[in-house]
């Protein structure tokens, strides 16, 4: 009210005016007191304090984006690059995460345990990532694609879990890696099966039906000469993200005492990036490696 009372004394020609701006502003603080009641409807949904906070999201009908948009099998790696970029960048705009980890078309983020963004809301940190992952695919599509057209809106859904201790945490991501490794050796046997045998997608299927990972191992090398231990650790252990200070170099213009002319030098600044690591997160060495991203007070 006090902001419709200055607007109010500074309206000048008359009291009958100043009358009227006064008769709205109260029916607008009125009508504001009569139906905030509504907001009461809203659900509570803050995640529970000290426990990790993950938002997992997954391409929907990605199966039938990636025929529509030619993606390579069994691994395309434009679309491996552009989730890890969409990733990055939801990294950078929420600086909370403290460690990603994605795989074909899902991407996990982990927010510290005491992460205040958003008051904890699920909701927020939910839509915030979410929707800023998607926006990003769409903005930079053509940086990976090139001249392949985007032809319709990629879609994403996400979910939120909490984890209590470092433990759940680790055996969650880990849990995600087996998942990554069991797909795509299963993809890489399948798609072998059909581009090189000729056989159909029912009958690669077939011929997988009630395989272990031993099966499809030995398949691979004796058709087709295929150790799957060679294959590239983007495919089979998926990318991890976490940050990592950097030197990065610039040049800069300076002008030197007793120097007429400016002399471009070159500027070594420290800075924290998002860096993509292919590697295991199973084992513990890992975890030794980088302790900071579990540490309290990360």
């Amino acid at each position: 009210m006090l902001g419709c009372w200055r607007a109010a004394s500074a309206i000048s020609g008359g009291s009958g005016r100043w009358e009227r701006c006064l008769r709205g502003c109260r029916r607008l603080y009125m009508a504001k007191s009569k139906f905030e009641y509504v907001r009461d409807f809203e659900a509570d949904d803050t995640c529970l304090p000290n426990c990790w906070i993950v938002v997992r999201l997954d391409g929907r009908n990605f199966h039938r984006f990636s025929e529509q948009h030619e993606f390579k099998k069994p691994n395309d790696d434009r679309a491996l690059h552009l989730m890890t970029k969409c990733a990055q960048t939801v990294m950078q705009e929420l600086e909370d995460i403290a460690i990603a980890y994605g795989q074909s078309d899902e991407y996990s983020f982990v927010f510290k345990k005491k992460s205040r963004w958003f008051k904890r809301r699920a909701s927020k940190f939910m839509t915030h990532v979410v929707s800023q992952f998607a926006s990003s695919y769409v903005f930079y599509w053509k940086d990976y694609f090139k001249d392949q057209q985007l032809l319709y809106p990629p879609g994403f859904d996400g979910r939120i879990v909490l984890y209590p201790s470092n433990q759940n945490l680790k055996d969650y991501l880990s849990w995600r890696q087996a998942d990554c490794h069991i797909n795509n050796l299963y993809n890489t046997v399948f798609w072998m099966l059909v581009q090189r045998s000729g056989l159909t997608p029912v009958q690669a299927q077939d011929r997988l039906q009630g395989t272990l990972a031993g099966d499809k191992n030995e398949i691979l090398f004796s058709e087709f000469n295929i150790n799957y231990n060679n294959e590239p650790l983007m495919y089979r252990k998926g990318t991890v993200l976490i940050w990592q200070k950097t030197n990065e170099v610039t040049t800069k213009k300076i002008k030197l005492p007793k120097e007429a002319e400016e002399k471009e030098v070159e500027v070594t600044r420290i800075r924290t990036k998002v860096v993509p690591l292919h590697c295991d997160i199973i084992g513990d060495q890992f975890w030794e490696e980088y302790p900071e991203i579990l540490a309290e007070d990360s």
